[in-house]
Parts: structure tokens; C-alpha cells; sequence
């Protein structure tokens, strides 16, 4: 009897053993809801407690910082747009100043396909509510006469904290750029913590740091048109991914699609692309850039990337034919059994 007890403590010692020594899962995982969209967030190589109350520290991030740049609810953003239409002088506080320069700063270098102040139009197709509308377009005489105005940054003057204006219609909606910046913020906290390999996925639209263990961080591209990847691209380093598409937010009327990204020279949905996916160093560039090249369009989308310092763009136009540049085609790996006609543009650099 007391030889069996024995060997069955030393099996259950041994299963023991053998349990704590199988190597835990080296991911993390977590997901919350900001910005209008699931916020993936993927950790490598962390420990489980110190992933959990990080994870936490960039949610409540996030939330506080959609709170602050929202510009449709009560907050800075609003008593800005207020005191801006009025043409009375807005004192801002300094974090508010680095958003509006940072706008200010990447509508310019996009020659202002990307602007952060049509924020009347935005509201005119009733883009700025989570609920779309439905079977209805905004008048077409309210919309010439907003694009008559011309809002842009250039009509935007920042002295230390006030910020004025000469055109009473600019108004800003950061809507453009600002999950980039606060995906930005968060791999700047992930760094202050020691964290070197993650990826903070917003919807889709991502920077991944490091690697995925001795593999890269592997990212896919939503088709616009079908269910499924449309491509692939590896990340091993750091880099932001940005996709902008026509099917993110739309309604349509009379069979006909409109959608939230507006050309402010029209006033209109920009027509001739469906996706833009675009790669670059840090986020907030990449999902400004993404939405200028979209309005660029498929002739003049080398020029917007030239402009703006993209080095690696894929664009799908209107016809599903896909637009990209040599330095991208390395980088990405198509569906192999995508049925499209492939366009090689000229390098970007």
C-alpha cells in the first residue's frame, strides 16, 4: 500500500512538473470599444499582469482622449468650432494646440486633399453622427455654397494658445487623423513600459512594433468589394498600416453609394477610388495620407504620397483596377487568386 501511494505521488508530482513547464502563451490579447470602432490590442513576450494593467492604462487613453478630440459633443474641440464661427479668438490649452498644429501641419503637405476644418460639410451629410442617414442627400445649393468658402488651415492662425480665424466656416473635425494619433500615443506608452513587440489595431488601421517571436507580425488588407483579404503585407520592425475605403461608412440613395470620405473641392463623396492602403512610420501621418491619396484619386495619388512622404501605397480605383508603387509591390503579397488588372506606377523616391 505504501509502495503505490509512493508512485502515485511521484506521478502526480511529475504531471505537475510537466504542466508548469509547458510555455505559456507568449500573446495577449485584448479588445475595447473607442473612436467609433474595436480597438484590437496584441502583446508579445509580456508578462500576464503587467499586459492586463497596460492594456487598461491605454483603454482608459483612448477613451479619454475621444472625449477630448470629439468634435460634436461637448468638449475643446466644440467650444472651439463655436468661438471660430463666431470670429472670436479661442484660448486652447497646449495639448489641444499640438493636435490642431499636427492637423494643420500634415493638410498642408497633403496640398489640402486632407482637411481637418470641413467640418460644416461633414455635418451637412451627416457624417458626424454614428447613426447614418438614410435615403436622403444634403441640398446641393447648401454644399456649393460651403465649398464656395473654401475652409482650409491656411485660414487658421495658432499664437501660443489662442487660436483665430479670417473664414468663419472653417470647423474642425479631426476625425481624418485622430485615431492615428492616439494609436501613436499608445505605442509611445507601450515603449515607456519596455514593451517592444505589439500591435494597436483601430478597426483595422494599425502600428505594430517588433515581432511576433522569431516571426514577423504578418497584417491583412480588407477586400472593398468582397468578403475576405485582398493581401497581405509582413511587418518586422515598425510601421503603421492605414487603409481608407469607401465601404467604412456609406448609405446609399437611388442605388448609388455615398460615402464619409468628402473631396473638399467638391463637397462630394470622392468618386474614383474604393480603398487606399498606405504604410508609414507613425500612424498619424499614414491615416491623414490615406484619406488625401483617396481623394487624390487614381491619377494624382503619386503626387499626394510625394507630397506627404509616403513611401509605399496601393490603391484600388473605381474599375477594381489596383494602383501601387515598385517599394509597395515588394512589400505586399496579393491573393494568388485574385482575378485584377495590377498597375506599376513610378517609385515614389
Amino acid at each position: 500500500m505504501t509502495d503505490k501511494i509512493t508512485w502515485l505521488f511521484i506521478l502526480l508530482l511529475a504531471l505537475a512538473v510537466s504542466a508548469c513547464s509547458q510555455p505559456k502563451d507568449p500573446v495577449f490579447h485584448d479588445q475595447f470599444f473607442a473612436f467609433g470602432t474595436l480597438i484590437d490590442i496584441t502583446l508579445y513576450g509580456v508578462e500576464p499582469g503587467i499586459a492586463e494593467t497596460i492594456s487598461s492604462q491605454i483603454e482608459a487613453d483612448f477613451n479619454a482622449l475621444h472625449t477630448e478630440w470629439h468634435a460634436w459633443q461637448p468638449g475643446p474641440i466644440l467650444s472651439l468650432n463655436e468661438k471660430l464661427a463666431q470670429h472670436r479668438p479661442a484660448t486652447v490649452k497646449p495639448g489641444i494646440i499640438h493636435l490642431l498644429a499636427e492637423a494643420n501641419r500634415l493638410s498642408l503637405a497633403s496640398k489640402g486633399l486632407f482637411n481637418p476644418v470641413i467640418g460644416n460639410l461633414i455635418e451637412l451629410w451627416g457624417f458626424h453622427d454614428n447613426a447614418l442617414p438614410i435615403g436622403t442627400l444634403p441640398d446641393s445649393a447648401a454644399i456649393e455654397n460651403l465649398v464656395a468658402e473654401n475652409p482650409a488651415v491656411d485660414d487658421i492662425t495658432i499664437e501660443s494658445d489662442r487660436v483665430v480665424t479670417r473664414n468663419a466656416v472653417v470647423a474642425y473635425d479631426l476625425g481624418g487623423f485622430a485615431k492615428g494619433l492616439a494609436i501613436d500615443r499608445a505605442i509611445e506608452r507601450l515603449r515607456d513600459s519596455g514593451i517592444e513587440h505589439a500591435i494597436i489595431n483601430a478597426g483595422g488601421d494599425l502600428r505594430a512594433i517588433g515581432q511576433r517571436g522569431e516571426r514577423p507580425w504578418r497584417i491583412g488588407i480588407r477586400h472593398p468589394r468582397e468578403p475576405g483579404i485582398l493581401a497581405s503585407i509582413e511587418i518586422a520592425g515598425d510601421d503603421s498600416v492605414f487603409t481608407s475605403g469607401d465601404y467604412e461608412r456609406f448609405f446609399e440613395v437611388d442605388g448609388k453609394r455615398y460615402h464619409h470620405i468628402i473631396d473638399p473641392r467638391s463637397g462630394y463623396p470622392a468618386s474614383e477610388t474604393t480603398s487606399v492602403t498606405v504604410i508609414h512610420s507613425d500612424a498619424a501621418t499614414a491615416d491623414a495620407a490615406a484619406t488625401a491619396l483617396f481623394v487624390a484619386g487614381p491619377d494624382h495619388w503619386q503626387i499626394a504620397a510625394k507630397n506627404m512622404g509616403i513611401r509605399f501605397v496601393m490603391l484600388i480605383d473605381s474599375q477594381g483596377i489596383i494602383h501601387m508603387n515598385p517599394a509597395m509591390q515588394s512589400r505586399i503579397q496579393l491573393d494568388p487568386e485574385l482575378d485584377a488588372t495590377v498597375i506599376l506606377g513610378d517609385p515614389l523616391q
